[in-house]
């Protein structure tokens, strides 16, 4: 698997993985949201971190990972391409070549949670909400 570079072209398509495992593994996330949070991920969230990401044989984006300032901002996997080491790939990328060393996770996404302590992060604190103020738990983890 060879880790990309992310171009703005690309926008669109991983708006489209984020949706997609959004309604995969974020069960407490309404159709509300989803459609309050897509603006927002284009034209603030993409745009401010550092983005890389991995495609299929035929270019397809399979899954992406954003940091900013030693923090994974976001790790979003296409549901059908779960499973095959993607994530972890993403993740060791940003942990060893970006710097990554501290994630905030949704506390109602038990799967996210487990992948970040098998990848070796620890809970250090809660936020009983999220950066937008909406009642989605978050737990600070650190490496």
């Amino acid at each position: 698997m060879i880790v990309e570079s992310v171009l703005p072209e690309d926008y669109a398509e991983m708006l489209n993985v984020w949706e997609n495992s959004v309604r995969a593994t974020h069960d407490f996330i309404t159709e509300g949201d989803i459609e309050f949070f897509k603006p927002i991920i284009i034209e603030k969230a993409f745009p401010a971190v550092t983005l890389r990401c991995i495609k299929s044989n035929d270019g397809s984006i399979l899954g992406f990972v954003g940091i900013h300032d030693s923090k994974v901002e976001m790790v979003f996997i296409l549901n059908e391409a779960r499973g095959q080491g993607i994530g972890k790939v993403l993740l060791q990328y940003a942990i060893e070549q970006l710097g990554a060393t501290k994630v905030d996770v949704n506390e109602q996404n038990p799967q996210a949670v487990g992948f970040y302590e098998h990848m070796g992060f620890k809970v250090v604190s809660r936020s009983p909400f999220d950066d937008m103020e909406k009642p989605f738990p978050i737990l600070h983890m650190t490496l």
